[in-house]
Protein backbone atom coordinates (compact mmCIF):
# COMPACT_ATOMS: atom_id res chain seq x y z
CA UNK A 1 0.00 0.00 0.00
CA UNK A 2 0.96 3.47 -0.74
CA UNK A 3 -0.80 6.78 0.34
CA UNK A 4 -0.30 9.88 -1.42
CA UNK A 5 -2.09 13.51 -0.05
CA UNK A 6 -2.48 16.90 -0.36
CA UNK A 7 -4.84 19.56 0.98
CA UNK A 8 -7.70 19.36 -1.20
CA UNK A 9 -7.23 15.80 -1.72
CA UNK A 10 -6.18 12.04 -0.06
CA UNK A 11 -6.25 9.21 -1.57
CA UNK A 12 -4.85 5.68 -0.51
CA UNK A 13 -3.35 3.22 -3.35
CA UNK A 14 -3.18 0.23 -3.41
CA UNK A 15 -1.49 -2.50 -5.36
CA UNK A 16 -3.75 -4.70 -7.63
CA UNK A 17 -3.50 -7.82 -9.39
CA UNK A 18 -6.55 -8.30 -12.15
CA UNK A 19 -5.27 -11.49 -14.00
CA UNK A 20 -6.08 -12.74 -17.18
CA UNK A 21 -10.01 -12.79 -16.19
CA UNK A 22 -10.49 -9.44 -15.16
CA UNK A 23 -9.04 -7.81 -18.40
CA UNK A 24 -11.54 -10.46 -20.66
CA UNK A 25 -14.76 -12.24 -19.89
CA UNK A 26 -15.20 -10.72 -16.16
CA UNK A 27 -14.34 -7.07 -16.90
CA UNK A 28 -17.61 -6.04 -15.13
CA UNK A 29 -15.20 -7.25 -12.01
CA UNK A 30 -12.61 -4.92 -12.42
CA UNK A 31 -15.16 -2.15 -13.46
CA UNK A 32 -17.09 -2.39 -10.36
CA UNK A 33 -14.15 -2.85 -7.75
CA UNK A 34 -12.55 0.33 -9.13
CA UNK A 35 -15.52 2.23 -9.20
CA UNK A 36 -15.94 1.30 -5.29
CA UNK A 37 -12.56 1.60 -4.34
CA UNK A 38 -12.63 4.73 -6.08
CA UNK A 39 -16.05 6.36 -4.00
CA UNK A 40 -13.74 5.54 -1.13
CA UNK A 41 -10.68 7.64 -2.38
CA UNK A 42 -9.12 3.83 -3.10
CA UNK A 43 -6.89 4.10 -6.03
CA UNK A 44 -6.20 0.22 -7.42
CA UNK A 45 -2.52 0.34 -8.92
CA UNK A 46 -2.14 -2.09 -11.38
CA UNK A 47 1.28 -4.41 -10.95
CA UNK A 48 3.50 -3.49 -14.05
CA UNK A 49 4.38 -6.70 -16.22
CA UNK A 50 2.55 -9.23 -14.51
CA UNK A 51 1.88 -12.29 -15.74
CA UNK A 52 -0.44 -15.34 -16.02
CA UNK A 53 -0.96 -16.74 -12.10
CA UNK A 54 -0.97 -20.45 -13.83
CA UNK A 55 -3.99 -21.31 -12.89
CA UNK A 56 -5.37 -24.74 -13.17
CA UNK A 57 -2.83 -26.05 -15.96
CA UNK A 58 0.73 -24.86 -14.35
CA UNK A 59 -0.40 -26.22 -11.30
CA UNK A 60 -1.65 -29.66 -12.62
CA UNK A 61 2.40 -29.88 -15.02
CA UNK A 62 4.28 -28.98 -12.95
CA UNK A 63 4.83 -27.60 -9.07
CA UNK A 64 8.04 -25.50 -9.53
CA UNK A 65 6.25 -23.68 -12.13
CA UNK A 66 3.34 -22.81 -10.57
CA UNK A 67 5.01 -21.55 -8.04
CA UNK A 68 7.22 -19.19 -9.67
CA UNK A 69 4.48 -17.81 -11.83
CA UNK A 70 2.74 -16.19 -9.20
CA UNK A 71 5.54 -15.50 -7.44
CA UNK A 72 7.16 -13.46 -10.17
CA UNK A 73 4.05 -11.36 -10.08
CA UNK A 74 4.88 -11.13 -5.99
CA UNK A 75 8.05 -9.98 -6.59
CA UNK A 76 7.34 -7.50 -9.20
CA UNK A 77 4.86 -6.06 -6.89
CA UNK A 78 7.93 -5.80 -3.88
CA UNK A 79 9.51 -4.23 -6.26
CA UNK A 80 6.98 -1.54 -7.43
CA UNK A 81 6.74 -0.67 -3.23
CA UNK A 82 3.30 -1.92 -1.89
CA UNK A 83 3.39 -3.54 1.17
CA UNK A 84 -0.76 -5.13 -0.39
CA UNK A 85 -1.79 -6.26 -3.02
CA UNK A 86 -5.49 -6.72 -4.14
CA UNK A 87 -6.14 -10.10 -5.87
CA UNK A 88 -10.05 -10.23 -7.04
CA UNK A 89 -9.78 -13.51 -9.01
CA UNK A 90 -10.25 -16.27 -6.52
CA UNK A 91 -8.49 -18.38 -8.57
CA UNK A 92 -5.27 -16.30 -8.86
CA UNK A 93 -5.52 -15.54 -5.16
CA UNK A 94 -5.59 -19.19 -4.21
CA UNK A 95 -2.15 -19.51 -6.59
CA UNK A 96 -0.40 -16.48 -5.07
CA UNK A 97 -1.28 -17.02 -1.70
CA UNK A 98 -0.17 -20.78 -2.29
CA UNK A 99 2.67 -19.44 -4.01
CA UNK A 100 3.31 -17.14 -1.01
CA UNK A 101 3.12 -19.84 1.47
CA UNK A 102 5.51 -22.37 0.10
CA UNK A 103 7.66 -19.75 -0.39
CA UNK A 104 7.80 -18.77 3.72
CA UNK A 105 7.64 -22.28 4.97
CA UNK A 106 9.69 -24.35 1.93
CA UNK A 107 13.61 -23.94 2.02
CA UNK A 108 13.85 -25.65 -0.93
CA UNK A 109 11.40 -23.66 -2.82
CA UNK A 110 12.75 -20.39 -1.26
CA UNK A 111 16.37 -20.86 -2.46
CA UNK A 112 15.20 -21.92 -6.35
CA UNK A 113 12.42 -19.22 -6.90
CA UNK A 114 14.81 -15.75 -7.42
CA UNK A 115 16.58 -17.98 -9.80
CA UNK A 116 13.84 -18.79 -12.18
CA UNK A 117 12.21 -15.43 -11.96
CA UNK A 118 15.65 -13.64 -12.31
CA UNK A 119 15.05 -11.18 -9.68
CA UNK A 120 14.66 -11.00 -5.86
CA UNK A 121 11.82 -11.63 -3.70
CA UNK A 122 11.75 -11.91 -0.23
CA UNK A 123 7.71 -13.23 0.14
CA UNK A 124 6.83 -9.60 2.36
CA UNK A 125 3.45 -9.32 0.45
CA UNK A 126 0.58 -11.68 1.74
CA UNK A 127 -2.13 -11.30 -1.16
CA UNK A 128 -5.75 -10.38 -0.08
CA UNK A 129 -9.17 -11.74 -1.87
CA UNK A 130 -12.03 -9.17 -2.85
CA UNK A 131 -13.74 -9.90 0.53
CA UNK A 132 -10.92 -8.85 2.57
CA UNK A 133 -9.76 -5.93 0.77
CA UNK A 134 -13.82 -4.59 1.21
CA UNK A 135 -14.01 -5.70 4.74
CA UNK A 136 -10.77 -3.62 5.50
CA UNK A 137 -11.03 -0.63 3.47
CA UNK A 138 -14.79 0.03 2.53
CA UNK A 139 -16.92 -1.77 5.36
CA UNK A 140 -15.97 0.54 7.98
CA UNK A 141 -17.16 3.32 6.39
CA UNK A 142 -19.67 1.77 4.28
CA UNK A 143 -23.08 1.96 6.28
CA UNK A 144 -22.68 6.15 6.12
CA UNK A 145 -22.13 5.97 2.82
CA UNK A 146 -25.12 3.68 1.15
CA UNK A 147 -27.64 5.89 -0.36
CA UNK A 148 -30.09 2.98 -1.97
CA UNK A 149 -29.75 -0.28 0.07
CA UNK A 150 -30.31 -3.16 -2.29
CA UNK A 151 -33.38 -4.45 -0.29
CA UNK A 152 -33.33 -7.70 -1.91
CA UNK A 153 -32.73 -11.57 -1.13
CA UNK A 154 -29.78 -12.98 -2.13
CA UNK A 155 -27.84 -16.49 -2.06
CA UNK A 156 -24.12 -15.37 -0.79
CA UNK A 157 -22.07 -18.14 -2.95
CA UNK A 158 -18.42 -18.22 -2.25
CA UNK A 159 -17.24 -21.47 -4.28
CA UNK A 160 -14.21 -23.45 -3.37
CA UNK A 161 -11.08 -21.19 -3.64
CA UNK A 162 -12.37 -18.46 -1.11
CA UNK A 163 -12.56 -20.47 1.91
CA UNK A 164 -10.28 -23.39 1.13
CA UNK A 165 -7.78 -24.88 1.84
CA UNK A 166 -9.07 -23.12 5.52
CA UNK A 167 -6.07 -23.30 7.16
CA UNK A 168 -4.17 -21.66 4.80
CA UNK A 169 -7.18 -18.98 4.05
CA UNK A 170 -8.51 -18.57 7.71
CA UNK A 171 -12.13 -18.73 6.37
CA UNK A 172 -13.82 -17.90 9.56
CA UNK A 173 -16.32 -20.87 8.68
CA UNK A 174 -15.30 -22.85 5.72
CA UNK A 175 -18.37 -25.20 5.31
CA UNK A 176 -20.95 -22.25 6.51
CA UNK A 177 -18.96 -18.99 6.06
CA UNK A 178 -20.33 -15.21 6.74
CA UNK A 179 -18.38 -12.27 6.12
CA UNK A 180 -20.04 -12.05 2.44
CA UNK A 181 -23.68 -12.53 4.45
CA UNK A 182 -22.40 -9.15 6.48
CA UNK A 183 -21.58 -6.69 3.86
CA UNK A 184 -24.88 -7.63 2.60
CA UNK A 185 -26.48 -7.04 5.74
CA UNK A 186 -25.13 -3.12 5.77
CA UNK A 187 -26.00 -3.01 2.55
CA UNK A 188 -29.49 -3.89 3.70
CA UNK A 189 -29.88 -7.09 1.64
CA UNK A 190 -30.96 -9.92 3.27
CA UNK A 191 -29.40 -13.45 2.38
CA UNK A 192 -31.03 -16.79 2.52
CA UNK A 193 -29.29 -19.53 4.45
CA UNK A 194 -28.63 -22.67 2.10
CA UNK A 195 -26.72 -25.80 1.43
CA UNK A 196 -24.81 -24.49 -1.80
CA UNK A 197 -22.80 -21.62 -1.29
CA UNK A 198 -19.38 -23.44 -0.83
CA UNK A 199 -20.20 -25.96 -3.15
CA UNK A 200 -18.26 -26.36 -6.68
CA UNK A 201 -19.72 -24.45 -9.87
CA UNK A 202 -17.35 -26.45 -12.26
CA UNK A 203 -14.45 -24.66 -12.44
CA UNK A 204 -12.05 -25.06 -15.44
CA UNK A 205 -14.29 -27.52 -16.88
CA UNK A 206 -16.86 -24.72 -18.49
CA UNK A 207 -15.20 -25.70 -21.94
CA UNK A 208 -14.51 -29.11 -22.38
CA UNK A 209 -17.55 -30.35 -20.25
CA UNK A 210 -20.35 -27.48 -20.00
CA UNK A 211 -22.73 -30.93 -19.59
CA UNK A 212 -20.50 -31.25 -16.15
CA UNK A 213 -20.91 -27.37 -15.49
CA UNK A 214 -24.94 -27.83 -16.10
CA UNK A 215 -25.18 -30.55 -13.11
CA UNK A 216 -22.90 -29.08 -10.82
CA UNK A 217 -24.14 -25.26 -11.69
CA UNK A 218 -27.61 -26.16 -12.37
CA UNK A 219 -27.46 -27.34 -8.58
CA UNK A 220 -26.48 -24.30 -7.20
CA UNK A 221 -28.44 -22.07 -9.15
CA UNK A 222 -31.80 -23.93 -8.34
CA UNK A 223 -31.33 -24.12 -5.02
CA UNK A 224 -31.04 -20.55 -4.80
CA UNK A 225 -33.67 -19.78 -7.12
CA UNK A 226 -35.89 -22.59 -4.73
CA UNK A 227 -34.88 -20.45 -1.38
CA UNK A 228 -36.76 -17.30 -2.93
CA UNK A 229 -33.13 -15.72 -3.93
CA UNK A 230 -33.61 -12.88 -5.98
CA UNK A 231 -29.55 -12.54 -7.02
CA UNK A 232 -27.23 -15.17 -6.30
CA UNK A 233 -23.52 -13.01 -5.21
CA UNK A 234 -20.11 -13.59 -6.07
CA UNK A 235 -16.48 -12.89 -5.82
CA UNK A 236 -15.41 -15.52 -8.53
CA UNK A 237 -15.05 -14.87 -12.37
CA UNK A 238 -15.38 -18.25 -12.95
CA UNK A 239 -17.92 -18.50 -10.82
CA UNK A 240 -19.96 -15.64 -12.52
CA UNK A 241 -19.07 -16.84 -15.34
CA UNK A 242 -20.11 -20.60 -15.19
CA UNK A 243 -23.75 -19.40 -13.35
CA UNK A 244 -24.48 -16.98 -16.26
CA UNK A 245 -22.80 -17.94 -19.12
CA UNK A 246 -23.96 -21.47 -19.28
CA UNK A 247 -27.08 -20.92 -18.37
CA UNK A 248 -28.32 -22.62 -21.15
CA UNK A 249 -26.64 -25.86 -20.12
CA UNK A 250 -27.95 -25.27 -16.53
CA UNK A 251 -31.75 -25.01 -17.86
CA UNK A 252 -30.70 -28.40 -20.12
CA UNK A 253 -30.23 -30.15 -17.18
CA UNK A 254 -32.67 -28.88 -14.78
CA UNK A 255 -35.32 -29.15 -17.82
CA UNK A 256 -36.63 -26.17 -16.63
CA UNK A 257 -35.91 -21.95 -17.26
CA UNK A 258 -33.99 -20.13 -14.26
CA UNK A 259 -33.69 -16.13 -14.92
CA UNK A 260 -32.52 -15.53 -11.49
CA UNK A 261 -29.10 -13.34 -12.11
CA UNK A 262 -25.70 -13.47 -10.96
CA UNK A 263 -24.07 -10.17 -9.86
CA UNK A 264 -20.35 -9.52 -8.34
CA UNK A 265 -20.12 -8.70 -5.13
CA UNK A 266 -18.18 -5.57 -6.07
CA UNK A 267 -21.59 -4.87 -8.30
CA UNK A 268 -23.80 -4.91 -5.16
CA UNK A 269 -21.81 -2.83 -2.87
CA UNK A 270 -21.75 -0.27 -6.09
CA UNK A 271 -25.52 -0.06 -6.51
CA UNK A 272 -26.39 0.54 -2.51
CA UNK A 273 -23.82 3.49 -3.10
CA UNK A 274 -25.89 4.47 -5.74
CA UNK A 275 -22.99 4.77 -8.63
CA UNK A 276 -24.06 4.26 -12.24
CA UNK A 277 -25.43 0.66 -13.05
CA UNK A 278 -23.22 1.19 -16.31
CA UNK A 279 -19.92 2.13 -14.73
CA UNK A 280 -20.51 -1.44 -12.93
CA UNK A 281 -21.03 -3.19 -15.61
CA UNK A 282 -24.49 -4.10 -14.58
CA UNK A 283 -25.05 -4.36 -18.72
CA UNK A 284 -22.45 -7.25 -19.60
CA UNK A 285 -24.19 -9.78 -17.91
CA UNK A 286 -26.20 -12.65 -19.85
CA UNK A 287 -28.72 -13.23 -17.70
CA UNK A 288 -30.79 -9.98 -17.31
CA UNK A 289 -30.35 -7.79 -14.08
CA UNK A 290 -33.39 -5.66 -15.28
CA UNK A 291 -35.87 -6.48 -12.78
CA UNK A 292 -33.32 -6.07 -10.01
CA UNK A 293 -32.49 -2.50 -10.80
CA UNK A 294 -36.24 -1.48 -11.09
CA UNK A 295 -36.28 -1.15 -7.54
CA UNK A 296 -39.41 0.05 -5.83
CA UNK A 297 -36.99 1.20 -2.64
CA UNK A 298 -36.71 4.44 -2.53
CA UNK A 299 -33.37 6.54 -2.13
CA UNK A 300 -32.40 7.64 1.33
CA UNK A 301 -32.72 10.78 0.36
CA UNK A 302 -35.83 10.44 -1.31
CA UNK A 303 -37.28 8.80 1.89
CA UNK A 304 -36.20 11.83 4.40
CA UNK A 305 -38.17 14.07 1.70
CA UNK A 306 -41.07 11.97 2.10
CA UNK A 307 -40.49 11.97 5.83
CA UNK A 308 -40.71 15.79 5.77
CA UNK A 309 -43.56 16.23 3.55
CA UNK A 310 -45.77 13.99 5.52
CA UNK A 311 -44.86 15.84 8.95
CA UNK A 312 -45.83 19.23 7.46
Amino acid sequence: MMQTSNIENRTTKIGYFPGCSLHGMAIQYEESLKAVAMAFDIELVEVKDWNCCGSTPAHSLNHLLSVALPARTLALAEQQGFTELVVPCAACYSRLLNAWNEFKYDEKIRSKIPGIIEMPYIGKIKPINVIEFLEKYILPGLKDKVTKPFTKKVACYYGCLLVRPPKLVHADNYEDPQSMENLMKVLGAKSIDWAFKTECCGAGLSLSRTDIIGKLSGKIVEDANDRGAEAIVVACPMCQSNLDMRRGAIDIYLNKEIKTPVLFITQVVGLALGLEPKKLGIQRHLVSVDDLLLDKAVTTSETKVQKAGKEN
